[in-house]
């Protein structure tokens, strides 16, 4: 069911706009009055990496009016794979920079508000004030649960979403939705007391092409919200599978009771129709365990991609990428193994992988960097 529009219409658009615009203008249930809302709206988005790259880019054509843009980055050379706002000519300026400029190149009458500061508890509300709409594209939770806090305290509708490796979730979270609709939080979806920690994309990769996907997914909510257009996310997670390529659709639901009735719990869950198996805790070992482990026979293996191990490698290490291990774990001959990555996120993939296939497999905690750290220390 669609919701009352959230802006009200400018007067009018200029000329060249009704030009700029005029596919949108010719849509059934569209018109120049859903388009009129977009040129009254503002938008904020916070974060301008892998999905606030495009959300911007997208909301800047649609012809949004005013879009804030948060961010305290610097555009690095690794974020040219997936963040498709800036150039690279941009490495080493303000991610904000990017911002102004695509959506002026995009839409002359869009004003890019670039706010050059990291989003916190304190500061949250405060720079989320007068938006319209609020977009979460950061990738850490204590940023979206800062976020979710400062909509809730603002009446304003959250468009969110997270991506990581090949896999995806999208919705809309509305503390005070239209007369009639349930209101939805950030908090049914992840409790407060269920475990947060998730690998960043530095740590296990995430599909450039993905993050171009679920950001033009978020953009189209936000402008259903602002026009009242279509039937919004708000009440089902959207849940996205690269690899296979599926969607599935999870309903959310109020926690009354303190628990989720949404299945996701993170964005690289196999299965979208129900919750994970509770599985043994792996055993993570020390360094010096892990050495100890492979002078008494066990195999160290090492699930790193070949551009990193031939940086260097435990000696005695067999190299098994993680693809390659999560394909077919059974392949492996050794019937115990401590799994090795950089810093211990791939590995306990690959170990749980492992310990199905029926092999004793433990994570060398902290990876490669603690080995260098703990064991190269001993031998200096």
């Amino acid at each position: 069911m669609a919701f009352p529009p959230l802006v009200e219409p400018v007067a009018e658009l200029t000329d060249a706009e009704r030009t700029r615009t005029a596919r949108h203008r010719v849509l059934a249930g569209f018109g120049d009055i859903a388009q009129r809302r977009l040129a009254a709206a503002h938008v904020a988005v916070v974060g301008a990496g892998g999905l606030g790259s495009p959300v911007v880019l997208a909301l800047a054509a649609a012809g949004v009016g005013t879009i804030t843009v948060i961010d305290d980055d610097l555009v690095e050379a690794s974020n040219l794979q997936r963040q498709v706002m800036h150039r690279v000519t941009d490495v080493g300026a303000p991610k904000t920079k990017s911002a102004v400029r695509v959506a002026a190149d995009l839409s002359p009458t869009t004003v890019v508000r670039p706010v050059q500061a990291q989003l916190t508890p304190d500061n949250a509300a405060e720079l989320l004030a007068g938006a319209h709409v609020v977009v979460d594209g950061t990738d850490t939770f204590e940023t979206r649960e800062a976020v979710a806090v400062a909509c809730e305290q603002l009446d304003v509708p959250l468009v969110w979403g997270v991506v990581q490796e090949f896999h995806a979730q999208a919705t809309v979270f509305w503390s005070a939705p239209p007369a009639g609709e349930t209101p939805v939080r950030l908090a049914d979806l992840y409790p407060p007391d269920a475990g947060r920690e998730a690998p960043s994309c530095a740590q296990v990769g995430v599909l450039g092409a993905l993050c171009l996907q679920v950001g033009a997914l978020l953009a189209t909510e936000a402008v259903k919200l602002i026009t009242g257009v279509g039937e919004p996310l708000l009440g089902r997670v959207l849940v996205i599978d690269a690899l296979r390529g599926r969607t599935a659709e999870v309903p959310l639901r109020p926690a009354a009771d303190g628990r989720t009735d949404a299945a996701p719990s993170a964005p690289a869950q196999e299965s979208a129709s129900a919750p994970p198996r509770q599985a043994p805790p792996i055993p993570q070992l020390s360094p010096a365990e892990a050495l100890a482990a492979q002078r008494a026979g066990t195999m160290l293996l090492d699930v790193r991609e070949p551009f990193e191990t031939e940086r260097g490698v435990i000696p005695g290490s067999a190299l098994m990428p993680l693809g390659e291990v999560l394909a077919d774990p059974s392949r492996l001959e050794a019937r115990t193994v401590v799994v090795v990555c950089q810093v211990g996120m791939r590995a306990q993939r690959a170990a749980a992988a492992l310990r199905e296939a029926g092999v004793e497999a433990s994570v060398l905690a902290g990876g490669i960097d603690a080995w260098n750290r703990d064991i190269r220390a001993v031998h200096a």
